[in-house]
């Protein structure tokens, strides 16, 4: 597996960790942006993220179906991860705001599911997921992420088993430090489109 040093180093390399104002998904502001795509463009590094990641999986969820990812920053490294470990993966799609299951997948009734994101801020995205399996019947067991930067105040409350924790602080709106006032704010997150 890779330390965490090994780990922000690809993270750096790739430009998958970067610096400004940015406006995350949540609304909260930031002086740090994890763009995953970054480093997903890039097969080789990408490789050796979710190898380390699939080995910490292995060790912390011992039985599992089948791996749920929201779109799009999701679809990716679950099908990375699900492609390691030699599990069927799925992946939700956003319908007038709300996720969806479409392309015929299907969570059956008490499958055991395990939800793979990119980065984990909040949880919100992730718990949206949760409210589809939860819907067919089926059990988390669950949740995993490329990067963990949630400080432990994230809206999920089971187990998220990370490659790399980040502590970045985030700001409201109304409580910007001064050096991220200054800079124009940019909004890179998907849900932003």
């Amino acid at each position: 597996m890779l330390s965490y040093e090994e780990s922000l180093k690809i993270l750096k390399e790739t430009k998958a960790l970067i610096d400004g104002h940015f406006i995350l998904s949540s609304g909260l502001h930031s002086s740090k942006y994890v763009q995953c795509a970054q480093l997903l463009c890039k097969p080789e590094k990408a490789s050796l993220i979710c190898n380390s990641l699939a080995e910490k999986i292995k060790s912390s969820f011992k039985d599992f179906d089948l791996i749920l990812s929201p779109a799009m920053g999701g679809v990716i490294i679950g099908y990375d991860i699900g492609r390691i470990l030699n599990k069927e993966t799925i992946f939700s799609e956003r319908v007038n705001g709300e996720f969806k299951l479409r392309r015929d997948f299907l969570i059956q009734k008490n499958n055991k599911v395990l939800i793979i994101e990119d980065v984990i801020t909040t949880g919100k995205s992730s718990l949206e997921c949760s409210k589809l399996v939860s819907s067919a019947g089926a059990k988390i067991v669950g949740y995993a992420c490329i990067i963990d930067r949630s400080k432990g105040e994230s809206v999920i409350k089971d187990k998220i088993v990370s490659q790399i924790k980040l502590d970045i602080p985030t700001y409201t709106k109304d409580n910007l430090p001064e050096n991220l006032s200054s800079i124009k704010a940019v909004k890179p997150g998907s849900r932003n489109l």
